[in-house]
């Protein structure tokens, strides 16, 4: 909740409930099988029993699950009317168990309203209750283990979301805990544990559970491993504007089409135009990484990053085991002799070139995934990089050569062939900065990667 509070949407602007369950319909006749109320705050609506109900009618013609994501303040009084209307599940957001942060995150008291409703909905026969938590650095992550407990006795789907930017939020990458992060910190307390569940069809959630527990608990990754080419949801606002992509800026107005008189072909024709113009990827946010349509058709392919359409994509690691990795990269910054002098007596003025680049080239091999676009965030274990001076190794006027070497270690899922070679390319690139004002006439070649270990390709090395 912002410091400077909300401006609500003026009545006049929203959609009534008679607008709401047109709408509804009109999707469930086009295939649609779930609906999900969400807000702002679904329970302040004083007719939301009735609009459960009325969504309710629509089971005949295909309608299967019902429900709302709420942050659960004034849900305990209502469960046992919105469960008898119809409502099958319940999203409940909560982002700590704490007093005092709660008041701090919602501006409100009442975390323990929101604890209590959670019990209380496990007793009324929901299909399913699930505990959404927004995972922030500094505020809340050392409370993940506490979140995973309350799957032990109660039948909850606990879900941890990666912080993600929207308006107002002040989204910053430091704030943002991945879910690799938060899974290693769990297998340090259950270690083998924890058992990976099978992904659903278009599913948002990685799921675990931890063996013995009744409860299971999950990773909603939209920043660090985007499902968006998975994703078959809408958004309909309440103000009636349909918006294909939760992070998207354009949105149609069903709304001004519904009090136009547009009749219900002319709804979906629009909604379907909508839909079709739909990106593969998170609308125009700078995220960790992306999912790219590179081309409409493309034969198969049988690289790991491409699909069978074509469209590059990040590789899922996550149902394979945790193996020790290296990589060993090298590469060279060939220059003249007087420029290699120079460097050889630290005589560049800008300073110690290789203590520089030996720095550089260990801050590239660590922020890879960052400059990468399908690389996964690793945490790396080592990272050495090493210097040789090469005098006067060829003819001609670059006849020296600084010689770079890089070793990287992690335990992952992943190797770390391309942190080697960032390392070493980024330590090359500072070389070449730091000596530019002697002379520009240097060349960064034969960057390689000349041994590997680790994961199912195993031991490999360039002879």
């Amino acid at each position: 909740m912002p410091e400077e509070g909300i401006d609500l949407t003026e009545n006049d602007k929203l959609l009534t409930t008679e607008e709401i369950i047109r709408v509804a319909k009109i999707f469930v006749q086009q295939g649609v099988d779930k609906i999900r109320l969400t807000g702002g705050e679904p329970t302040v609506r004083k007719d939301i029993v009735e609009l459960i109900q009325g969504l309710n009618e629509l089971r005949p013609l295909g309608l299967r699950k019902i429900a709302i994501t709420t942050n659960g303040i004034s849900l305990r009084r209502k469960l046992p009317l919105l469960r008898s209307a119809g409502l099958d599940g319940l999203n409940i957001s909560l982002d700590t168990r704490d007093p005092r942060k709660f008041e701090l995150f919602t501006r409100r008291k009442g975390g323990a309203h929101v604890l209590q409703a959670i019990a209380e909905a496990g007793k009324l026969g929901f299909q399913f209750v699930k505990v959404n938590v927004v995972v922030m650095r500094g505020m809340n992550e050392d409370e993940v283990p506490a979140f995973v407990e309350m799957t032990h006795d109660e039948e909850l789907d606990v879900r941890f979301i990666e912080y993600m930017p929207f308006d107002g939020n002040q989204w910053g990458q430091k704030k943002m805990v991945g879910y690799r992060d938060m899974l290693d910190n769990l297998r340090k307390i259950y270690g083998d544990n924890i058992e990976q569940l099978p992904l659903e069809d278009n599913h948002t959630t990685k799921g675990y559970r931890i063996k013995g527990y009744r409860g299971q608990f999950g990773f909603i990754t939209s920043m660090t491993h985007s499902f968006c080419s998975t994703c078959n949801r809408v958004r309909v606002m309440a103000d009636g504007n349909l918006k294909v992509c939760l992070f998207g800026n354009t949105e149609i107005s069903l709304r001004d089409l519904l009090r136009s008189g547009a009749s219900d072909a002319e709804i979906v024709s629009t909604i379907s135009q909508a839909i079709k113009r739909k990106q593969r990827a998170h609308a125009g946010i700078d995220i960790l990484h992306l999912d790219l349509s590179v081309s409409a058709t493309r034969p198969k392919s049988s690289l790991t990053h491409v699909d069978e359409a074509g469209n590059a994509h990040m590789v899922d690691v996550s149902d394979k085991l945790p193996t020790q990795r290296l990589a060993i990269a090298r590469g060279r910054v060939r220059m003249n002799q007087d420029t290699f002098d120079l460097v050889k007596q630290d005589k560049i003025k800008k300073g110690n070139v290789l203590t520089v680049a030996q720095v550089a080239g260990i801050m590239g091999a660590k922020n890879c995934s960052q400059i990468i676009p399908l690389c996964h965030p690793i945490g790396i274990t080592k990272v050495s990089i090493k210097f040789a001076l090469e005098d006067r190794i060829h003819s001609g006027p670059l006849n020296c050569a600084v010689a770079i070497e890089a070793q990287v270690k992690c335990k992952g899922e992943t190797g770390v062939e391309m942190e080697a070679l960032s390392a070493v390319s980024i330590a090359a690139l500072t070389v070449f900065d730091m000596c530019k004002a002697v002379s520009k006439d240097m060349r960064v070649e034969d960057l390689r990667v000349v041994e590997k270990s680790g994961g199912k390709s195993g031991h490999w090395k360039n002879e």
